[in-house]
């Protein structure tokens, strides 16, 4: 017997990290009074700005895609989008050239790499439109690659490719995930940084929240959600007032299926939707090491990714595009890498003494000149991404005014914030057809 509830909206949502927070601008733009419970004290959660003396260091997502259903949510709910585009969004390291691939495309960048790449472009091309041209799960990115070429700069490209984007190494990722995002999703082609920071874009996504009459709960965790004859009714909120009592017509979950699971206690849900939620439980990993300068480091404008490292996969230059993120007279960057293996347990000091091997090689001036403002290690609870592309769950739970959104349960072949942004609004959808508001009040 659960206490009353001493607040009642309309939804709840769980935690304000990119999924949350769109899931809320959306709800609370359709008229849901909406609360959004988060434990830590600002929001984006792995995809959050941490300053660092004046440095303002991504906690994780360090990029937002432009022209994608991420920017159609901030333009239907009303939300100040401003994300600045590099003048050359991604340059491709290839022994010591920097190549700008923005016109010549995968014809240019793989002829560079290999005397096959006109055969790994038809079959890139045969893959756009149709699906027998598509491998089977069970044959990853790298083993593709191989079928054309056994270029160590191929391999290099594709493995980094596979970590910028989606955490793991291509050796991991389905190339039939790979082949869908490149030719029939957004394929990463325009993006840019916000000059506050990541956490710029999601504390405009709040804003719209609380502008509708909807709040949010910083420094608070919810606690559990009460389920009554098969359906959320609320949840006990700790808060730094002590607990708190909410109602709620709909939930929405952004702290990933197990932790749901947890919320609503293991025995409230079938046993086979619990295997399958401990099946599909395999968070990816990633380092992130953010350094500043003085002088420039790094001469591209926005992203490097990398063909021959150890574990290097990209260096990202901030203060090009957004000299706001550095103290005057600093650049800013950061450097990623993905351990092998990037699913499953690791040696977290070999894997970063990797990391910084490789940026000795390849950034001249790194060892005498940076200054290392942090080394991110992201795994486990507070991963990059919270499961492999390709074996996410679906954001229907068996409860039926509860949802899952965010990057555990995306659509096939998307990643990142942008795979955030799409099952929020396929969640939105589904609750505005379910629970309209008269029935939600």
């Amino acid at each position: 017997m659960t206490a009353q509830p001493e607040k009642r909206f309309d939804a709840l949502v769980v935690g304000a990290g990119s999924g949350g927070l769109f899931a809320a601008a959306r709800l609370a733009h359709a008229g849901y009074r909406t609360l959004v419970v988060e434990r830590l004290d600002k929001v984006g959660g792995r995809a959050s700005t941490t300053d660092i003396d004046g440095f303002k260091v991504n906690d994780g997502a360090i990029v937002i895609e432009k022209g994608t259903i991420t920017e159609e949510t901030f333009a239907e709910v009303g939300a100040e989008f401003v994300v600045r585009a590099p003048a050359v969004p991604v340059l491709y390291r290839v022994g010591s050239k920097n190549l700008d691939v923005t016109r010549g495309g995968w014809g240019m960048l793989l002829s560079t790499l290999t005397r096959q790449g006109a055969k790994m472009v038809s079959g890139i091309g045969a893959a756009r439109h149709d699906d027998d041209a598509l491998p089977g799960s069970e044959l990853s990115t790298a083993d593709w690659v191989r079928k054309y070429t056994r270029s160590e700069a191929a391999q290099g490209v594709f493995r980094n490719m596979c970590a910028s984007i989606f955490a793991v190494s291509s050796d991991e990722l389905p190339a039939r995930v790979f082949l869908t995002y490149f030719t029939r999703k957004s394929a990463f082609k325009k993006f840019g940084f916000c000059p506050d920071g990541t956490i710029g874009v999601w504390e405009a996504l709040a804003a719209t929240v609380t502008a509708r009459g909807g709040e949010i709960w910083l420094s608070s965790e919810v606690q559990d959600l009460h389920v009554v004859d098969g359906r959320v009714t609320g949840a006990t909120v700790g808060t730094p007032e002590g607990p708190v009592e909410v109602g709620c017509a709909v939930a929405v979950s952004d702290v990933g299926p197990a932790a749901t699971v947890g919320l609503v206690g293991a025995d409230t849900l079938p046993e086979d939707y619990r295997e399958e939620v401990r099946l599909k439980d395999r968070p990816c990993s990633m380092l992130a090491l953010n350094f500043a300068s003085r002088e420039p480091l790094v001469d591209v404008p926005g992203m490097l990714i990398f063909s021959v490292t150890r574990r290097l996969c990209y260096i990202a230059n901030f203060t090009e595009t957004c000299p706001e993120m550095a103290p005057p007279g600093w650049h800013l960057y950061v450097a990623a890498s993905v351990p092998k293996p990037a699913v499953g347990p690791f040696d977290d000091e070999a894997e970063i003494e990797l990391l910084k091997e490789d940026l000795r090689e390849h950034v001249p001036g790194f060892e005498e000149k940076a200054r290392i403002l942090s080394v991110n290690v992201m795994k486990d609870g507070w991963p990059p991404q919270r499961a492999v592309a390709g074996y996410d769950l679906t954001p229907e739970t068996p409860i039926p005014n509860l949802w899952n959104v965010g990057d555990g349960v995306k659509e096939y072949a998307n990643g990142g914030t942008t795979a955030c942004a799409e099952t929020a609004k396929l969640v939105v959808e589904r609750i505005k057809a379910d629970f309209p508001l008269t029935a939600a009040v």
